[in-house]
């Protein structure tokens, strides 16, 4: 349901009290005056620094008023016939005002027996606890690829500046801003004309750096430009296999075809498997922008500040999409426990429901190391299409993670005993390989800048303690729970045996 609509739905259902989370003012009270001159209704909007101002039908005086306690006594005294919506802006700066915040209070519920509304806008969904039983908290969306068109075409046209734009150039420059609000997208347009004197394709790219800036500000997300492909992982051949034959699952196509958008994949794993990689894999393999939501960050010391945080960021990703949103580590959620009066379990919930409700194209990537603190509600059916758990990689996966780290270094694979190489590490996981062979890159480096050997990352592999044995108790725990059947393997079948082979590898060396 559009803004407006939902808006004209709890007028007409007499919500007193509507609060109205954006940065956008200006556009929201242009959306509120649209709504207003359409269904005939008076609005007024007060702020402690103009007072009482008309918004629509500006018919009559207004009431003066210039502290919130007389704003509120004079919405009370108002006529309904005269003005129905009252618009409180920056009101969130009294919520700390007990008075005000009593009046508020007892003013919302008189008015149920009238047809007068009071709407306050903020920046922050954080209510006071005493208004939330009597308020509706509403959540004004950032601007979709038609109202970008319109930021574009009035910012272009009145000057009469020059377009160069083609026709999918001009998609992609909509598509690129999506996520900014009309402002951030009206200014970075214009730095982008004042640049060049003109629009064109190659601005595509300074709108998306500008959006990465932004997104960077919002404190939970971060913007990945993703280049990795398949090629640049090492093994995971079931997953890649899902994958591809998902690649084409976004395409108008796909819909028309009756499919759904996918809803996303929960990677769980040794640490130090390629989950952080795989998500960027999956990035380039689909050509999608790829958003980070760190978890942690999203907690605040403020009270409802890391809920808000959780709904900015999650709303931020659905104006992004199509996109990947990738969440690191997602047993941070809970991470704190009982610790902080509730806070991480709300948040957790908070991104559960979303998880379960949304309907825009944002695929999900969760990642987790630890089982224990995963509740099961999140890994339950409906959340992900798919859950994976990455082991300790196979034989034939050690091959390709050393080949793989050789040509990312400028060797080549075939000047090295692979065979050799991948037998002497099992049990370690692709960060171990790829750290081992860095190590034998110094080896070489520091005497006389020699090509390093397979002899050299052999040497590697023996100082190096794997995980697989420093934290064996819990690399066991984790591959149990793939035995159980709660995951698919994202390796090829073999990654049994290769782990039984470790372990008589191990008790062969002890």
């Amino acid at each position: 349901m559009i803004f407006t609509e939902q808006l004209d739905l709890y007028l007409k259902a007499r919500f007193t009290l509507i609060i109205l989370v954006s940065s956008e003012e200006e556009r929201a009270i242009q959306a509120i005056r649209a709504l207003c001159d359409k269904t005939g209704r008076g609005c007024q909007s007060w702020d402690t620094a103009d007072g009482f101002q008309w918004i629509a039908k500006t018919s009559g005086s207004v009431p003066v008023a210039k502290d919130p306690l007389a704003a509120l006594e004079k919405i009370e005294a108002a006529d309904e016939n005269h003005c129905s919506l009252f618009i409180l802006k920056d009101f969130h700066e009294v919520w700390s005002n007990p008075i005000i915040k009593r009046k508020l209070r007892s003013l919302s519920q008189k008015l149920k027996y009238t047809r007068k509304s009071i709407l306050i806008t903020t920046p922050a969904g954080i209510i006071p606890e005493e208004l939330k039983n009597e308020s509706v908290l509403v959540e004004f969306p950032l601007p979709n690829s038609q109202e970008m068109e319109q930021v574009l075409l009035d910012l272009t046209q009145p000057a009469g500046i020059k377009i160069n734009l083609t026709d999918l150039g001009r998609e992609k420059l909509v598509q690129a801003a999506l996520g900014l609000t009309a402002a951030q997208a009206q200014r970075v347009f214009a730095r982008a004309i004042v640049r060049s004197g003109s629009l064109d394709d190659r601005d595509i790219e300074l709108v998306t750096e500008e959006k990465k800036q932004i997104i960077r500000e919002s404190e939970a997300l971060e913007f990945y430009a993703v280049s990795e492909t398949p090629d640049d992982v090492g093994g995971l051949g079931v997953l890649k296999d899902w994958l591809r034959l998902r690649e084409r699952a976004f395409t108008a196509e796909a819909r028309k075809y009756g499919l759904p958008s996918p809803k996303g994949i929960a990677l769980i794993g040794i640490p130090g498997t390629g989950k952080s990689l795989t998500a960027k894999m999956i990035g380039g393999l689909w050509r999608l922008p790829l958003l980070r939501l760190d978890v942690g960050s999203l907690f605040g010391s403020l009270v409802g500040e890391s809920e808000e945080r959780a709904r900015r960021a999650l709303q931020l990703a659905e104006t992004v999409a199509p996109c990947i949103l990738w969440i690191d580590e997602i047993e941070k959620a809970l991470a704190h426990g009982g610790l902080d009066s509730g806070t991480s379990t709300r948040v957790f919930g908070t991104i559960l429901t979303w998880m379960q409700e949304k309907t825009s194209p944002v695929f999900v990537v969760a990642t987790a190391n630890d089982i224990s603190s995963i509740p099961p509600e999140l890994l339950r059916k409906g959340r992900f299409d798919e859950i994976f758990f990455l082991d300790l990689p196979t034989l034939e996966e050690r091959k390709e993670i050393i080949s793989v780290h050789l040509r990312k270094r400028s060797r080549q694979p075939q000047d090295y005993n692979l065979e050799e190489l991948a037998q002497k590490c099992a049990g370690y996981v692709g960060a171990e390989i790829e750290q081992a062979i860095i190590d034998a890159m110094y080896l070489g480096f520091n005497d006389q800048q020699r090509e390093f050997t397979s002899a050299d990352i052999l040497t590697s592999f023996h100082k190096q303690v794997p995980l697989s044995i420093s934290q064996r108790e819990k690399v066991e725990a984790l591959r149990n729970w793939l035995r159980e059947g709660r995951a698919q393997s994202a390796s090829f079948r073999e990654a049994q045996e290769a782990a039984d082979q470790f372990v008589r590898i191990q008790l062969d060396l002890s």
